[in-house]
């Protein structure tokens, strides 16, 4: 059977002037019309198609494939707003994606985007968005263990940093320490978990916890080091967003690698930056 807001694999049971009409088990036959046919499938083969409900409630299919399904939070942008419903967003189809005004946490004009989740209204069937995240988020025990890789949508700015979406199901903290400026909201981010709280509030980071995250670190900045003839105009005094843009990572991690370099006499400071050593040699005498 078909299922409503999600791609589907589904056999062409015939052909008409309107397109190519598809078995929907339960949900009866479902038009892919013409317009959205890319590849042109045969009569008797099937195809992937995504299925939703047109603007006047028939369910169709379209091989496009939209920006958010059914169960992702996505950051979509408002293109019209009718005064009597909720404002519409464009998700990649033809027909936009209602947001009711009952779904709406603050006011939206064209132009403007939001973070939202995408569910099916039981009450009407309807594909809708909803800007009330705190209700389609889950519910279960998130099972990430510390410093666990994970990807995250930031949803917001608070005074202690950024709730983001974890994974596409559960809520996360990203702390303003150690961030080289202010994030966007809509942005996807790979990161770490830094803790799972009890009651399941998950702390995030950008970088890896520990000494976790200078391994991969050290050996990048030597490798950088070798391509620039030994010496980098960077160090320890060097801004956030300067070794942010560089390196990808905190000033904190940078320093803990620096500082892991000068122990093993793999570099020297040569302010301002740091000079590569040979194996074995320390630094110049003064």
């Amino acid at each position: 059977m078909a299922i409503i807001g999600q791609r589907n694999h589904l056999s062409v049971v015939r052909e008409t002037a309107s397109g190519f009409y598809l078995d929907g088990g339960d949900l009866g036959e479902i038009l892919l019309p013409g317009s959205d046919i890319s590849g042109g499938p045969s009569p008797r083969g099937r195809v992937s198609v995504f299925v939703y409900r047109d603007s006047e409630d028939r369910l169709v299919a379209t091989t496009r494939t939209p920006l958010a399904m059914v169960g992702d939070f996505a950051f979509l942008r408002v293109v019209s707003v009718n005064r009597s419903i909720g404002a519409f967003l464009d998700w990649g189809l033809s027909k936009d994606l209602l947001l009711p005004f009952r779904e709406q946490t603050r006011s939206l004009q064209v132009g403007h985007k939001a973070v939202v989740f995408v569910y099916v209204d039981p009450k009407t069937d309807r594909i809708v968005a909803s800007m009330r995240l705190n209700r389609h988020v889950s519910r279960d025990a998130p099972a990430y263990a510390d410093g666990q890789p994970v990807k995250f949508l930031i949803c917001g700015r608070t005074p202690l940093g950024y709730d983001a979406i974890v994974e596409n199901a559960h809520r996360g903290l990203l702390y303003h320490e150690g961030l080289a400026g202010p994030l966007p909201v809509g942005q996807t981010m790979q990161g770490f978990v830094r803790k799972v709280r009890e009651g399941g509030k998950i702390d995030l980071s950008l970088d890896a916890s520990g000494y976790q995250r200078v391994t991969g670190l050290v050996s990048r900045i030597v490798e950088a080091l070798e391509r620039s003839e030994g010496r980098l105009a960077f160090d320890d005094s060097s801004s956030p967003a300067a070794i942010r843009g560089a390196f990808g990572v905190s000033k904190g991690a940078f320093k803990q690698a620096l500082g892991k370099l000068y122990k093993q006499r793999r570099i020297c400071f040569e302010p301002p930056g740091i000079r590569l050593l040979e194996t074995g040699r320390g630094a110049p005498e003064k």
